[in-house]
């Protein structure tokens, strides 16, 4: 299995990007640790942001508020909160604080006016733990209001929120499978698919998902379409969910996160260097990953695609897992390393 694993480029070393010096065309933020998601808040005074510590839970991360463009940064969550168990299972009882470890995130108005945010966590458990957001005099404030714990096996990645409460997330391939259920998604063994949540049914799997290791999630704004990311499978796919038919999609490297930009197309973050050269982003022991990537934007119809950013890997920023339009500019995460990327959007 090594020698299998090795072949594919997992032995390759990985410089990190040390310094916090900006490019021409990438600007960056340091004192983050892997931002590997993030959404605006509904006032668009900052960031909500996943500082993700290890996909394996044995590694604790937070949420964080980092006020725009570069100012007050405030960890949100884990902090005191009351047990308010208003949304999600009845019987899914509050995170380890100690132990929360967030990965996707998602934020949704829901039906009653109030802000959800979910977040997927890996500490102790596999769970989608599900906050309100509420606006403060400061900033932002979560509090966390219920959870559901994920079926046996689970392993989650991303997140995407309904209005009634409920929500969708992809299931990677099965949590105890180890690295033999890695090597077999990356021939493209069919291991993993995307749940549906909802409050009265609980999980079940949506017709058409099945892919090699599901990655990010969106909807589309009538919640009749999933776009779901199939990072081994390098695809990106348009998935009716009334009839669990594709009714497109597209060949892009490794796509990560998604999310929406102003004008209507899909963002994706397409890792260029694969699941095995990020493996080795891992180990990096500071500063950030150098690995390079793209940013694509995709039609929301056919998935038609074009290239925004080529980045051929190291300084300022590698490892992009995320790309986040706010007021003309493009917000960029990654999940190992310590910044956030700022490109301005050509409009």
């Amino acid at each position: 299995m090594c020698a299998i694993l090795f072949a594919f480029g997992c032995g390759a070393p990985n410089t990190p990007i040390l310094g916090c010096d900006s490019s021409t065309s990438v600007a960056v933020q340091c004192g983050f640790q892997n931002p590997e998601d993030m959404v605006v808040d509904p006032w668009g005074g900052g960031l909500v942001v996943s500082q993700m510590g290890s996909m394996d839970g044995s590694s604790p991360g937070n949420l964080l508020w980092s006020q725009l463009p570069d100012g007050h940064r405030e960890v949100v969550f884990p902090v005191a909160h009351d047990d308010q168990r208003l949304w999600g299972a009845g019987d899914c009882p509050p995170p380890d604080p100690v132990a929360f470890a967030p990965h996707g995130v998602d934020l949704e108005q829901r039906a009653d006016g109030r802000w959800m945010l979910a977040a997927v966590n890996h500490g102790l458990r596999e769970s989608v733990e599900l906050f309100e957001l509420i606006q403060t005099g400061k900033g932002v404030a979560l509090e966390w209001r219920g959870c559901a714990l994920g079926p046996e096996n689970a392993y989650f990645n991303d997140v995407v929120l309904r209005r009634d409460g409920g929500f969708w997330v992809t299931h990677m391939m099965p949590r105890d499978g180890g690295t033999w259920a890695m090597v077999q998604s990356l021939f493209g063994r069919d291991l993993g698919f995307v749940y549906q949540w909802h409050h009265q049914l609980g999980f079940s799997k949506v017709r058409g998902s099945r892919g090699a290791f599901p990655n990010g999630l969106e909807k589309s704004a009538d919640e009749q379409f999933l776009f779901v990311n199939l990072y081994m499978d390098n695809e990106v796919r348009k998935l009716d969910l009334s009839s669990g038919r594709v009714v497109a999609s597209a060949a892009m490297a490794s796509p990560d996160n998604s999310s929406w930009s102003d004008s209507g197309q899909l963002l994706v973050a397409s890792q260029t260097s694969g699941l095995l050269g990020m493996m080795s982003c891992q180990d990096v022991p500071e500063g950030n990953c150098g690995n390079p990537y793209q940013i694509v934007a995709l039609d929301s119809d056919d998935l038609s695609q074009r290239t925004l950013l080529d980045h051929r890997g190291g300084a300022p920023m590698g490892g992009v897992t995320v790309a986040l339009e706010h007021d003309a500019r493009l917000y960029l995460g990654t999940f190992a390393g310590d910044r956030i990327g700022m490109i301005a959007v050509e409009k």
